[in-house]
């Protein structure tokens, strides 16, 4: 009944798997470390988590999943993927996943491990740029990176790298809450759906934790709550955002739990920017567009240094390249 809805985010869940999904949550799994997601029919990586058993092999956002070992997953709804990607620490796995500009297909033996979920990474960059990484949005990541900026700020940044590339989303109220400590009041992000409960907007409280300025770092893995954050700092003339168009996952979900332990998620609306841009199936195009990928070599990451050049810019007074909010759709 629920595929025939037509919509890859409906879907049920049964006791197990809800119960594995709230651990999830909480920040530890066994498995390979990958958020994916459905359009077309196809199951696409979002991206890998960093230094997880994905990320290792050199698995990319955008990758399309055709087999799980010898078994052709075309038709597979994402929930039955997870289940045969995940299992105990130690069992290997093979996939196959054809990616652009690639003729053959691609496979990666991979063994999984215990994901422990460290949703925030700090330093500081050239003795004054504070620079967060959150690799995704998790029920203690809103406190992870307000005492990063407390800690960065101490340690005298005048200015913030926000690296949102590979982070395939998690809660929305983790997004508004960090979204909420850099806007001052205002729209953070608002709701469209065909039920009036599903039409809301979340606006940010007055004060902000910090008004340094910003450059926000985005990919082709940057998907869902990664979306609103970006999309609200940006649209409110708040960061400037650098990398490449996000992944374009802006679907509301919420929900159902039913008497037996089982679950019904139900997609109630489309998340639109402060704007108006909706960010489903579209995604975010950033300010200054620039190739690369998330590498350890903070150095060899020309991303990362451009968003480095960038900020630098604005504190040297250049300020804020202009720009054309887009019109609401």
């Amino acid at each position: 009944m629920v595929e025939a809805w037509g919509d890859p985010y409906t879907r049920f869940v049964d006791p197990q798997q809800l119960k594995e999904e709230e651990i999830e949550m909480e920040g530890e799994y066994g498995g390979l470390g990958i958020y994916i997601g459905q359009r077309d029919g196809q199951t696409l990586i979002i991206s890998p988590i960093e230094d997880t058993p994905a990320d290792k092999a050199g698995v990319k956002p955008k990758d399309q999943i055709v087999k799980i070992g010898e078994e052709v997953i075309l038709g597979w709804d994402s929930q039955q993927v997870v289940k045969k990607l995940r299992g105990k620490p130690g069992t290997s796995v093979t996939i196959w996943v054809r990616r652009d500009g690639e003729d053959e297909l691609l496979k990666f033996e991979l063994t999984r491990e215990n994901i422990k979920l460290e949703s925030v990474r700090s330093e500081m960059l050239d003795k004054n740029l504070g620079y967060i990484r959150i690799s995704q949005f998790k029920q203690k990541t809103a406190l992870d990176v307000r005492n990063a900026v407390v800690s960065l700020t101490r340690e005298g940044a005048k200015g913030f790298i926000l690296d949102l590339r590979n982070n395939g989303g998690g809660l929305l109220n983790s997004a508004v809450e960090i979204s909420d400590m850099f806007l001052n009041g205002g729209l953070v992000v608002g709701m469209k759906g065909r039920m009036d409960r599903a039409n809301d907007e979340i606006f940010a409280n007055p004060g902000t934790l910090t008004s340094l300025p910003m450059v926000v770092l985005i990919n082709e893995g940057s998907a869902s709550a990664s979306e609103i954050v970006a999309g609200a700092l940006n649209d409110r003339g708040r960061a400037l955002t650098v990398g490449k168009k996000s992944f374009g996952k802006g679907s509301v979900q919420t929900l159902f739990n039913l008497t037996d332990g089982s679950g019904l998620y139900v997609t109630i609306a489309r998340y639109h920017t402060p704007s108006g841009k909706v960010i489903d199936h579209v995604g975010l195009e950033p300010d200054v567009s620039v190739d690369g990928e998330v590498v350890k070599e903070k150095e060899k990451d020309a991303q990362l240094q451009r968003a480095k050049e960038e900020l630098k810019n604005i504190l040297s007074g250049k300020g804020m390249p202009e720009k054309k909010l887009p019109k609401a759709s």
